[in-house]
């Protein structure tokens, strides 16, 4: 029983750091993605797709930051 409660607590620290890391690492992301629009509400929500694009196609940390500078270059404003 003894190995089990300690099973149970190792996982579940485990699992806690992996969320918490996970949490933190889409905290930066999105920060990142924000801080590149500035105050134009439709260029963050520009930046945000282009952020969840960056994702989806598995762009490495080490590559995001130009790949969302080139994503701001080349937006557009609407107006």
């Amino acid at each position: 029983m003894d190995y089990f409660i300690v099973a149970v607590a190792v996982l579940t620290g485990l699992y806690f750091h992996w969320w918490i890391y996970a949490r933190i690492k889409r905290w930066i992301n999105r920060d990142l993605a924000l801080s590149m629009a500035g105050d134009d509400l439709q260029k963050q929500a520009y930046m945000l797709n282009k952020s969840a694009e960056a994702t989806a196609l598995k762009i490495k940390k080490a590559d995001l930051q130009s790949w969302l500078q080139k994503a701001a270059d080349q937006y557009r404003s609407p107006n």
